[in-house]
């Protein structure tokens, strides 16, 4: 019976070796199947964020780094054209102009002429003086006589705009200019702008043929649009097709009463006008 149970115990112990072999056996292959799929998932993981690493480096050189005043473009071929023409006009302005000249412009470009071209300007992007701000959308909502009022009320000397209908570049004082006309209707001084009065006889914000009569004889039209209804903008399209508007002016035949082109930046995105001195108009 001894012997019996021992051999019996042997066999339980030798039965109980290989299951316990069998067991490990597969523990380790399950390891390794572990082990690879966890390689797997590492690579993915680690191709996805250097991935991730390059795109945010492009779109930062592409997009985040680039100061607000140069702006870039890519061309029909592809490559990139970069657009300086509001250093370009800064610097105009602080080496041609007097060092007490101030300058009328909307008030986005206030702290960049201030700080770029070292000039006086009557507004900036510290708008709290509403008052102020609103006596600048009605001079350039105004027809000329009535601007020039304003602007000798205020001792202005250049008046600065920005025009995107050469370039394509949207972020223009044209697209602005129905919040100068808003503005500018705010207080009681403006109250003889009206908004509708800009608008076409269908309702719509143009710059064509259609375009109301207080926007063709707007101060603003009139320097954004001075010559250029001789330019060709794009092939296939008439002289002065503005290229943001997709629309040819419908005013191109005017000259200007009280101010004279000084400045025109390479793109046509900046252009710059001096207030004429003309002795015989009062200021009321």
């Amino acid at each position: 019976p001894t012997q019996n149970l021992c051999f019996q115990s042997s066999g339980i112990n030798a039965e109980y070796g290989v299951q316990l072999k069998i067991f490990v056996s597969k523990a380790v292959v399950s390891t390794q199947s572990t082990g690879e799929i966890a390689t797997v998932i590492v690579t993915v993981v680690t191709l996805f964020l250097t991935t991730f690493v390059f795109h945010c480096t492009w779109v930062t050189s592409e997009a985040y780094s680039s100061p607000s005043i140069v702006l870039a473009a890519r061309g029909h071929d592809g490559n990139r054209i970069i657009f300086d023409d509001f250093r370009e006009s800064y610097n105009w302005l602080k080496f041609n102009t007097p060092e007490n000249a101030k300058v009328m412009s909307w008030w986005d470009y206030g702290y960049q002429l201030t700080a770029m071209a070292n000039r006086t300007i009557i507004v900036d992007n510290n708008t709290w003086n509403n008052t102020h701000i609103s006596r600048v959308g009605q001079a350039m909502a105004s027809p000329e006589d009535h601007s020039y009022t304003i602007m000798k009320e205020l001792d202005v000397d250049y008046v600065l705009v920005i025009f995107g209908g050469m370039s394509g570049y949207s972020s223009d004082d044209i697209n602005k200019f129905l919040w100068m006309i808003r503005i500018g209707g705010s207080t009681p001084e403006g109250e003889h702008i009206k908004e509708s009065d800009y608008y076409s006889s269908t309702g719509e914000y143009k710059v064509d043929k259609d375009a109301s009569k207080a926007m063709h004889d707007s101060l603003m039209y009139k320097m954004c649009y001075y010559r250029f209804g001789e330019i060709m903008t794009e092939q296939g399209k008439p002289t002065g097709y503005d290229r943001v508007r997709n629309q040819e002016i419908g005013n191109k035949d005017f000259e200007l009463d009280v101010l004279e082109e000084a400045f025109t930046s390479e793109h046509w995105i900046v252009r710059i006008y001096k207030v004429k001195d003309l002795a015989n108009r009062g200021t009321t």
